[in-house]
């Protein structure tokens, strides 16, 4: 009997042991400043859906980034490669509008904040504080009175390039696996300008999607600190998106700070591989599927849809999250990253991840990593929060 009174003892002391650890690291979360670089929501946005209200689909929408502890969050103004000169433009005001129209619909959850000043001041009224970022430079059309345009729309980063170069600035998809068709590498002179000119207004720098050259001719012009919104280690899963030990090290000299995506595939160097395997494990599916629905994309969704399970099966661990920024702290130190999750731009984001109220998650393995809690509040929005006040004035 005694045996048995003494092991519900240590039961109960240790379910009470994890109750204060959870507490622990919900509170630290909620009471630290959250900030998120990187956000496609407004791709939803675009079509129709109503972020003001829980979804059920996609990882993020107002309530769910309140559940996530989310102060400050990056929205992406982002468009495919379809929309070229005298699109771009068009389109990126248009999400720019989107977004407006959303803050003036919810003016009790949500308004958009120009600098850190603003930001801290909508985080203090108990709102969602919102920064526009435009992802890559073609909304500007080459055209630099564009660029102040979408200055005095809000937007406070612009992404040099996206997977498609700019006429000014190289992709690190373009650099590593398009080079033959390359006119010049990293930043034209015109580009240099529109990298100078971005620091004059108050325009975050941001060097995801860039190639490397285009990221190193960036850091020598800029003279603020430059972010890196979306990206993972290069050293722990080599895929073009990622940056390299040198790049971290220049970023941090430079002051900058660089956001780990979400992304299993930019996580983990095996998650690619192990896709293919189960799509080609499922060859007579897929020829079916391609046979009924000849549109190759649509056919793909679905294909995509029949196999989630086994997918959803080998996204990256969330430890893994945890070793990319832990990586960089290694590296450079804890001042130099942050999160920039992709939220609704990426298709599979780690286990224990699903969508943006899981965030907290990330601050208890930090926790269980050691991490002190002014390293944490850091890592969750600090770093980026001093990059944007250095940056935007």
């Amino acid at each position: 009997m005694a045996k048995i009174f003494q092991s519900m003892f240590i039961t109960i002391f240790l379910f009470s042991v994890s109750i204060s650890q959870q507490s622990d690291y919900r509170t630290l979360h909620f009471s630290s400043l959250v900030a998120d670089a990187h956000n496609d929501v407004l791709m939803r946005v675009m079509t129709g859906r109503d972020i003001s209200r829980r979804t059920s689909e996609g990882h993020s929408d107002l309530v769910r980034l309140k559940e996530g502890g989310v102060d400050v969050q990056v929205f992406s103004v982002w468009m495919g490669p379809e929309y070229g000169m005298a699109k771009a433009y068009k389109r990126a005001n248009q999400m720019i509008d989107s977004l407006e129209a959303d803050v003036q619909r919810n003016p009790e959850k949500i308004a958009i904040a120009r600098t850190a000043r603003e930001a801290a001041d909508i985080v203090r009224q108990n709102k969602l504080a919102a920064v526009i970022g435009v992802e890559g430079g073609h909304p500007i059309e080459d055209k630099l009175e564009y660029l102040d345009e979408l200055y005095k729309r809000g937007m406070r980063y612009m992404t040099l390039t996206w997977n498609n170069s700019t006429s000014w600035a190289t992709s690190g998809l373009d650099e590593t696996k398009h080079t033959e068709s390359l006119t010049h590498k990293g930043l034209t002179e015109f580009g240099i300008k529109i990298v100078q000119r971005m620091n004059e207004l108050g325009v975050m720098v941001d060097l995801s999607h860039v190639g490397e050259q285009t990221f190193y001719d960036a850091i020598a012009t800029s003279t603020k600190p430059v972010l890196v919104s979306h990206s993972s280690v290069y050293s722990l899963a080599p895929h073009f998106r990622n940056l390299k030990d040198a790049e971290i090290k220049a970023l941090a000299k430079n002051g900058g700070v660089m956001c780990i995506n979400f992304y299993s595939g930019f996580l983990d160097s095996t998650y690619d591989r192990r896709v293919s395997e189960i799509r080609h494990n499922h060859t007579a599916l897929s020829d079916s599927v391609k046979s009924i629905y000849k549109d190759e994309d649509h056919a793909n969704d679905i294909i995509d849809s029949l196999l989630a399970k086994e997918v959803d099966d080998v996204r990256a661990p969330l430890s893994l999250l945890i070793d990319h920024i832990e990586y960089v702290v290694k590296l450079v130190g804890v001042d130099y990253v942050g999160l920039g999750s992709d939220f609704d731009g990426i298709s599979a984001p780690p286990q224990d991840m699903e969508d943006v109220t899981h965030l907290p998650a990330i601050t208890r393995e930090l926790q269980k990593r050691g991490y002190s809690d002014d390293d944490i509040r850091k890592i969750l929005g600090g770093n980026f929060m001093r990059v944007f006040a250095a940056a935007c004035r």
